[in-house]
């Protein structure tokens, strides 16, 4: 249908241009119109046909040509290409007055204004598109709410890593997050082929992260499903692309995902980071009471945890492992890999009057 209509158009045109074309020759050649000869209607016919043949060729160049300069945008966020636009229309003003002012110079003042279109048109788009983030805060400071006036809420992406997780519910329930919550179709069909695998373990962190997605969805009715913003692009770009396209910070467990979404200039929002900055301080000389439950790596320690998982060095309490008892902490350690706490038995502590010397 579309191919008829096409076609029926291209020969309406052709035959329109073959008229007028027919026309200007039988002023150059009246001889052949006095002979009898009517050429407009042989310009007609010619005019539509080749218009008739030549728009099938021509529409697919024509879509094949927009597909070559719009894939480049396919990974830009509505966000850059506005930033974008005004960056290329301050730069075809500027062209306009330069033009304005030169088109008188000698030789080269018909082409002064083509050359500044092209030259400041495209430096306005690139510089727009390379400090988009400082025009953004521009353009959100100029447009701040009045005070007493409640911003909305951001919206938060969700990756696959913290749904499976299962924490982020809790956190949602407790209020720390705020703003609708984004899945992208690709992170559904990941859970999906994660609760589909063959593997158990994977199976049942799949079905998990489709049950958090189910809680949410009724406990705070804020999930939305939003579509992908191109094929091409691997998980990790397609989840700082949508970010980008939605205005939205990413939450994530990744720790290399949410170091690259910073440097692109998308908020991350990682949620081991919030569990570390939770954790209730613990300082050397305080008691705790813990189960000792297995022995550690020297010889007599034995190894304990704390409810939020911190492990718990306890010189000397081999001979304590499968007991609850009393410890104290004698120092604390702060690795990459989270916090360590070194203690002792408080039933080993020295008394105050052994601990003096005798004379």
């Amino acid at each position: 249908m579309r191919d008829s209509v096409m076609r029926a158009v291209g020969a309406l045109l052709g035959g329109v241009v073959g008229y007028q074309i027919a026309v200007v020759a039988g002023e150059y050649w009246p001889s052949v119109a006095a002979a009898g000869f009517r050429p407009q209607a042989l310009g007609v016919i010619v005019g539509g046909l080749v218009g008739l043949l030549a728009v099938p060729p021509l529409s697919r160049a024509f879509v094949a040509a927009m597909a070559w300069v719009l894939r480049p945008l396919e990974g830009l966020s509505l966000h850059d290409l506005l930033l974008g636009g005004l960056g290329l229309g301050v730069g075809l003003m500027l062209a306009l007055f330069v033009g304005y002012l030169l088109e008188g110079m000698p030789l080269i003042g018909p082409y002064v204004r083509l050359v500044a279109g092209l030259v400041l048109g495209y430096v306005g788009l690139h510089v727009a598109l390379q400090r988009r983030d400082e025009l953004a805060g521009i353009l959100r400071r100029q447009g701040e709410r009045p005070a007493g006036e409640r911003r909305p809420a951001r919206p938060k992406l969700l990756d696959t890593s913290v749904i499976i997780d299962g924490r982020i519910a809790d956190i949602c329930r407790a209020g720390f997050l705020e703003g609708p919550l984004l899945v992208p179709r690709s992170v559904l069909t990941e859970l999906q082929r994660i609760a589909d695998s063959a593997d158990s373990v994977r199976r049942n962190r799949g079905r998990r992260g489709l049950d958090i997605l189910n809680r949410l969805r009724r406990e705070l009715e804020s999930v939305q499903v939003i579509e992908d913003v191109g094929d091409a692009l691997d998980v990790d770009a397609q989840l700082i692309a949508l970010a980008r396209a939605h205005d939205a910070w990413l939450v994530t467990n990744d720790f290399n995902l949410s170091k690259v979404a910073e440097l692109q200039g998308v908020r991350a929002l990682n949620v081991n980071e919030l569990a570390q900055a939770v954790r209730p301080a613990v300082l050397p000389g305080e008691e705790l009471t813990v189960q000792v439950i297995r022995d550690g790596k020297e010889a007599g320690q034995g190894v304990a945890f704390l409810d939020d998982g911190t492990m718990i060095v306890v010189e000397g309490g081999k001979r304590l492992i499968g007991e609850t008892s009393e410890v104290v902490v004698t120092s604390v350690l702060q690795t990459s890999a989270g916090r360590m706490i070194f203690a002792r038995p408080k039933s080993s502590e020295p008394t105050g009057s052994s601990s003096l010397p005798r004379r």
